[in-house]
């Protein structure tokens, strides 16, 4: 573990920098990757030009002082000081305007960007997913999960925040998510292992091999995890597997191919309500014992990322995958049961142009995605004990096509403008090969629109950049929401619409002298037709889903570090968000003016961190929330917590070999809290989060 680092909308602050080579030249030709680095440190502290840092999201490669965007860098000294290192929640604990919550003390999160997504009942809900250039959302934009990300091998990671539908499409509604695992090391082998066992009884144990031969960068790893969880029937294990090659057989192009297995099985133990609660907060919901609720997830991802230099100033990119995946849940109304394939590929022209004194960088292209889900579900007898009559028994054939314009103007003396614009159509297409009673529920499901984004930077100096933009969001409704219909077993919901959004933001990031880095930003958001869940008398078991609120949304997000002395780091993250519904009918009525669920008022993360010269680096950070309502209709509030954690590192050689022990603590005064609340209309709210925690680890590099 390294000394902790973030780099929040600005650049990264740390005794060893997060690598930020200059910016690349998007038509150029492709360039050999750096090779990675042996994991070594320096103490010493250097605090880059924005310049110097380069957003690697597919659609940009440019420096960040040009990117109109509220954006948070997250180097892999955040990722490796993580207690455990599985799931998302730990990587971004340090950026402003994003909230997880985890649902089970292991790697399903739900999480969401500026409240956007707050209102599902698991995953990432309007937020744009890569890995490594590979999307992991569905066409419709959903991403179920982040179960394909192996966080032990992460090299970076980048959240933008604020609506990016015209660039990414109607799954960047909220922002984007960008992830790169490590390369292979310079020499032709070099690897590591690491382990760590927590409370709980967690484990997690894995290793990672790479080098470099030739034109030839390659990296591969392998990680499970297992624990127990804190309440009862919250148990979870999991593998991931991932290969990645960088291959230049010359000096205009390049391709990475990559491929990808995870399994994860966690139990579900449902949320509680205030009796239960009370009685005993380590209690699984009654209905999850009785009905052995769970969920299966087995996936295979093959990809390639590749770059072509077509000519002078002007390059051809293209991702192209197939990703299959295996799923089971059982619910307390069934066992269901899905094979989803999903093939797709994505092209972009980038030339450079010029019209009079300004430089243009446009970039022209498409996303194609298709998807079949071959579905059937049967009852759950109790204990996930299948019946063998069929409930339901369908196809789904779903599509997405995005065409996307942008246009990066220069317009000199530090000044620049990103215009984008695109065009996204989703087809959803159901066969029901059931007909129960004669009546046949297949159906269609199309929705598409256009949208558009403008921003402007502008940097006066090479330690300030000030941005803002305007854009708006598209948010077709998921699979899961519009195969869950109140009319019928099976079938569409033909009811649902798309969500809408539109957000203006306006920000500072910089430098003062070489100890302090900070970033500000202030939005505001309106969306129509959220998407809000309710329950029907005659099938109490289940969730459906409606088009009902329409909100405005105030917010700042706010980073600040600060290294007053050499080994010394002090980092500070603090979200303020004033989310209100202005016009909703929901199942609680009218609810215009009131606050929108699961949303605090106040976040602060706070961390501080020092490394000694013999190799002990000893931290503390501190997690405080204000408090919240659990329901549209505010009857309810959860209150606010505290927790403080802290973290021990040691370097050292084992047998010649660098090494190192960690020790973490988590929660330290164990604090009883509410991780997270579901507005569930039958009072089924509430997720009470783990005490005290101890995670001791070790990591060798042979």
């Amino acid at each position: 573990m390294r000394t902790l680092a973030v780099l929040c909308s600005a650049a990264l602050l740390a005794p060893r920098l997060l690598a930020a080579p200059a910016p690349q030249n998007p038509t150029q030709a492709p360039q050999a990757p750096a090779p990675a680095e042996a994991r070594a440190d320096s103490d010493t502290l250097r605090v880059p030009r924005l310049t110097a840092v380069v957003i690697s999201a597919p659609r940009l490669n440019i420096p960040l002082s040009e990117n109109p965007a509220a954006t948070a860098l997250v180097g892999q000294d955040v990722i490796d000081a993580a207690p455990r290192g599985i799931a998302v929640d730990e990587a971004v604990r340090l950026v402003p305007g994003v909230k997880v919550d985890n649902q089970a003390n292991g790697k399903r999160v739900h999480m969401s960007i500026r409240g956007q997504g707050i209102l599902s009942e698991h995953g990432l809900r309007g937020i744009d997913v890569r890995l490594d250039g590979l999307p992991l959302n569905d066409p419709s934009g959903f991403a179920p999960d982040v179960y394909d990300v192996d966080w032990p091998w992460i090299a970076s990671l980048e959240v933008q925040r604020g609506p990016a539908a015209s660039v990414w499409g109607g799954g960047a509604s909220a922002g984007v998510l960008n992830i790169t695992t490590e390369d292979g090391g310079p020499g032709l082998l070099s690897g590591e292992v690491s382990s760590v066992y927590g409370t709980n009884n967690f484990w997690r144990i894995g290793g990672a091999a790479g080098g470099t031969s030739g034109d030839l960068n390659y990296h591969a790893s392998y990680t499970h995890n297992s624990g127990d969880g804190y309440r009862v029937h919250t148990a979870f294990h999991g593998d991931n597997l991932d290969l990645k090659a960088h291959w230049m057989p010359s000096a205009s192009l390049r391709l990475t191919p990559m491929l990808l297995y995870t399994g994860y099985f966690n139990q579900n133990a449902e949320g509680l309500n205030l009796t239960w609660l009370a009685q005993d907060r380590r209690q699984a919901n009654p209905d999850a014992l009785t009905y052995d609720e769970y969920i299966l997830t087995r996936r295979l991802t093959g990809g390639v990322v590749g770059d072509l230099a077509v000519g002078k100033d002007q390059t051809l990119s293209v991702t192209g995958f197939v990703r299959r995946t295996a799923y089971r849940e059982s619910v307390p109304s069934s066992v269901i049961h899905r094979t989803m394939t999903a093939p797709g590929v994505s092209l972009q022209y980038t030339a450079l142009a010029a019209t009079g004194k300004l430089q243009h960088r446009v970039s022209v292209g498409t996303d194609v995605q298709v998807q079949s889900i071959d579905e059937y579900a049967l009852p759950n007898l109790g204990d996930a004990v299948q019946g063998s009559d069929l409930l339901s028994d369908q196809t789904l054939r779903q599509s997405g096509i995005g065409l996307f314009a942008l246009d990066r103007i220069d317009l000199g003396t530090n000044w620049g403008v990103m215009l984008n614009v695109r065009y996204d159509r989703f087809g959803n297409k159901l066969s029901d090969h059931l007909q129960a009673g004669g009546v046949d529920l297949s159906g269609k499901a199309d929705f598409d629109r256009f949208t558009s984004r403008v921003g402007l930077t502008w940097s006066p100096s090479p330690s300030l950049n000030l941005f803002g933009n305007i854009g708006q969001g598209f948010l077709p409704p998921a699979t899961e929401e519009l195969e869950a219909n109140p009319v019928a077993i099976g079938g569409f919901n033909s009811t649902l619409k798309p969500a809408t959004s539109l957000g203006q933001e306006i920000g500072a990031r910089g430098t003062l002298g070489r100890t302090v880095t900070y970033d500000v930003t202030l939005f505001h958001l309106t969306t129509d037709r959220d998407f809000d869940r309710y329950r029907v008398p005659s099938r109490p078991l289940e969730t459906f889903y409606r088009n009902a609120a329409s909100s405005r949304r105030w917010g700042t997000e706010t980073y600040l570090s600060w290294a007053p002395a050499t080994g010394a780091l002090l980092q500070a993250a603090w979200t303020w968000n004033d989310f209100v519904y202005t016009n909703a009918q929901s199942a609680y009525g009218d609810v215009r003016g009131h606050r929108l669920p699961n949303s605090p008022l106040h976040q602060l993360t706070l961390d501080a961190q020092y490394r000694f010269d013999y190799g002990l680096t000893l931290g503390v950070s501190s997690e405080l929330m204000d408090k919240w309502y659990v329901d549209p209709g505010n009857a309810t509030t959860v209150d606010g917590y505290g927790l403080v954690d802290a973290r021990a590192s040691y370097r050292l050689k084992l047998s010649g070999a660098p090494a190192e022990l960690t020790l973490a603590v988590r929660n330290i005064f164990a604090k009883r809290y509410i991780a997270f609340t579901e507005p569930d209309p039958d009072g089924n709210s509430y997720q009470p989060a783990a005490e005290r925690e101890f995670f001791l680890g070790v990591s060798v590099r042979p």
